[in-house]
């Protein structure tokens, strides 16, 4: 890292609740041990249907748990696939805990840095995200939340990141971005100046973050 941190912007999905683990994995990987008998690109095919169709139209609801959203995509993802809907719950039964494990640890971690630094969080989500961070404990982290849905710009257009930098009111510079995907997250936060930081496993070691 070049200049000292000041302050961070966190990406939700895929960094904070998956370890940064990308869902679409994370789902097929559920699919594979529920035996839902398709094959990996007609999941993908499943799996982009249905993220472009909750981008579209008001499936998920403002007061949406994401158990809930969880729920509701793989209903979604298997009447497209033409699957049983029994496998539902099977794959929430299998995917929500872990979702849970990865989001008490983010939680510890975030706390911990709360300490030192001002965070942010700015995220692609279904309007719905202030319902999931009270879920999980993460309501009282961040100084700001900002989500695709409530600015109507999304990741990875650059000015979502610049709406962050000046929630944190200091020089991109100054400000790392974590976030799992290195089109939407990382690329786009180093075109706004920011340092950035591909998560791409648990956070096992808060120092990694902590001693930048």
């Amino acid at each position: 890292m070049n200049m000292q941190i000041q302050g961070f912007i966190f990406d939700y999905g895929g960094t904070l609740d998956t370890g940064g683990c990308h869902w679409a994995q994370m789902l097929w990987q559920a699919y594979q041990r529920a035996g839902v008998p398709v094959t990996e690109q007609q999941f993908k095919d499943a799996y982009v249907h249905v993220e472009r169709l909750l981008g579209r139209e008001s499936f998920i609801h403002a007061d949406d748990t994401f158990r809930t959203t969880l729920s509701k995509k793989i209903l979604l993802q298997l009447s497209f696939l033409g699957q049983s809907h029994a496998y539902q719950t099977a794959l929430l039964d299998d995917l929500y805990p872990q979702v849970c494990h990865h989001t008490a640890h983010s939680r510890e971690v975030l706390l911990q840095l709360k300490e030192r630094y001002p965070l942010v969080l700015v995220s692609n989500f279904y309007g719905n995200l202030s319902a999931v961070l009270r879920e999980f404990g993460f309501e009282d982290i961040f100084q700001h939340v900002i989500e695709s849905a409530a600015v109507g710009i999304r990741k990875p257009d650059v000015r979502i990141f610049q709406l962050g930098i000046q929630a944190l009111g200091m020089p991109p510079e100054h400000i790392a971005v974590v976030g799992d995907s290195m089109k939407n997250d990382i690329l786009p936060a180093q075109q706004a100046g920011c340092q950035t930081i591909q998560l791409k496993g648990d956070i096992t070691d808060i120092n990694e973050l902590l001693n930048l």
